[in-house]
């Protein structure tokens, strides 16, 4: 009975999917007598976390005692935006609790368990461990590495190349043109380089169904883009904009700018350290749309955790741009892991982990 009711509290975590932010997402079920008396689930960033929810879902106080809780992840005992969890599932008389995954965030990592164990309560730990982890991929990669979780996508050719040089180039279809727009709301974050910016004018947003739409990010080492105000990017202003240059803004540039725009200004911007910036400012996962060199660069940097592909039944040619390139020396392979496969429309989706680094080449 235990696993039933941990995935039910699996499946109610899932309705805060998109609204929670930085947020994980999290399900709690309360059990008592064999029964289901209370679900809840956080449904929203900055409102109650789902063992709230579910406490105050109960007709009384006196259903709760002596009740079982079962929670997807490791109830919270800090104070953030609401008071602990911990605090709430003790004040309410619960004797036992379930919990799926402890919690990566070094604010929570075994503190909420500890907690309610040294005053007596039940804790057990890991089950359904696996399905409650893959509610929160990203969250749990930012904790564990301390850097986003990182997709490198492109579309491409037949010919491995993305686009004609110096014009836009629409590869792929209509269909799949609009599951990357509601791809890029699964992100915080979505970044591309100046040239993509220059020649597409995108407004890289997605299709409104995230809370919180993704923060777009240009690298743009000499600053090319503050001389086209016109740009969608600074006259669309449903998402943050940042900006990595190179370049001082005057005073009169910076006081210019939209308010929804922020700049990064350094000597020197890599890939490394701007992933380094990006995970200061929170985000967890990352929508790298390229164009070829922004790809490479996160490629030989070794930043990114999976990538992704739409393959278009097209041919290009000549001097159009190739997909993941640059002028540096090739020297070592990358074998790819956890391949999938899907139609979408004309074109193709192909999806990959990053594996292992499989032989060096040979002169």
């Amino acid at each position: 009975m235990d696993k039933t009711f941990m995935a039910l509290a699996i499946e109610k975590a899932k309705k805060g999917f998109k609204q929670t932010y930085t947020n994980p997402l999290v399900g709690a079920v309360i059990v008592k007598d064999a029964q289901v008396v209370a679900c809840g689930a956080h449904l929203k960033y900055g409102d109650y976390h789902a063992e709230r929810n579910a406490i105050e879902a109960c007709s009384s106080s006196e259903v709760l005692e002596g009740d079982t809780l079962y929670v997807t992840l490791e109830p919270c005992h800090h104070q953030g935006k609401q008071s602990p969890c911990t605090q709430a599932i003790l004040e309410a008389g619960i004797k036992r609790v379930v919990i799926a995954q402890l919690d990566p965030n070094p604010l929570v990592s075994g503190k909420g368990k500890q907690f309610l164990e040294s005053h007596g309560l039940s804790v057990e730990t890991g089950l359904l461990e696996e399905e409650a982890r893959a509610l929160n991929p990203y969250y749990n990669h930012f904790y564990q590495t301390g850097r986003p979780y990182i997709v490198l996508k492109t579309a491409m050719s037949l010919d491995g190349k993305i686009a004609l040089k110096g014009e836009r180039t629409q590869l792929t279809g209509s269909m799949a043109n609009q599951l990357v727009h509601e791809e890029r709301d699964h992100f915080q974050a979505i970044l591309v380089g100046s040239e993509t910016v220059l020649v597409d004018n995108p407004s890289l947003l997605g299709k409104n169904s995230s809370l919180y739409p993704p923060i777009r990010i240009v690298l743009d080492r000499r600053g090319r883009i503050f001389k086209q105000q016109q740009l969608a990017l600074f006259n669309k202003n449903q998402a943050p904009l940042y900006v990595f240059t190179q370049r001082e803004l005057s005073q009169q540039e910076a006081a210019d700018l939209p308010s929804h725009v922020t700049v990064f200004t350094a000597k020197q911007w890599t890939v490394s350290e701007v992933v380094a910036r990006l995970a200061q400012e929170g985000i967890q996962s990352l929508y790298v749309e390229g164009g070829g060199r922004i790809h490479d660069a996160f490629y030989e940097a070794d930043l990114w955790d999976e990538w992704l592909l739409y393959l278009s039944p097209t041919l290009l040619g000549g001097n159009a741009l190739p997909s993941l390139s640059s002028l540096r020396n090739a020297k070592a392979m990358t074998r790819l892991s956890d391949v999938s496969l899907e139609q979408i429309g004309q074109d193709w989706r192909i999806s990959a982990k990053k594996g292992r680094l499989a032989s060096c080449l040979q002169d």
